[in-house]
């Protein structure tokens, strides 16, 4: 019933930024919870930042202080801003926005 369209992956240098973007569609309630999960090669999926109702976030401790995670809850749209990009951030990264999965969107950072 709700779908989710991820954006904003691509090919960066070390040390670059990208923005992500999980925008969602059909039935929706406004403010609902966000989190930003990623997937390296023979690793599990691992949750990397999210922000609640309340809009407090939260982050694991390798993205903290170089991630910052945003809701608009007008364009129904979970953001990811990722900056100090580091080889190890390669991933696919997967949205989880209203109760719905994203489909996934590859983030590559060469050194």
């Amino acid at each position: 019933q709700v779908q989710l369209v991820e954006s904003g992956g691509g090919l960066v240098q070390a040390g670059g930024s990208l923005r992500l973007s999980c925008t969602a569609s059909g039935s929706i309630s406004v403010n609902s919870y966000g989190g930003w999960y990623r997937q390296a090669p023979g690793r599990q999926r691992a949750l990397i930042a999210e922000i609640h109702r309340s809009g407090r976030t939260n982050y694991a401790e390798s993205v903290k202080g170089r991630f910052t995670i945003s809701r608009d809850g007008v364009k129904n749209t979970v953001y990811l801003q990722m900056n100090s990009l580091k080889a190890d951030d390669t991933a696919i990264y997967y949205c989880y926005y209203c109760d719905t999965w994203g489909q996934g969107t590859q983030v590559t950072v060469s050194s």
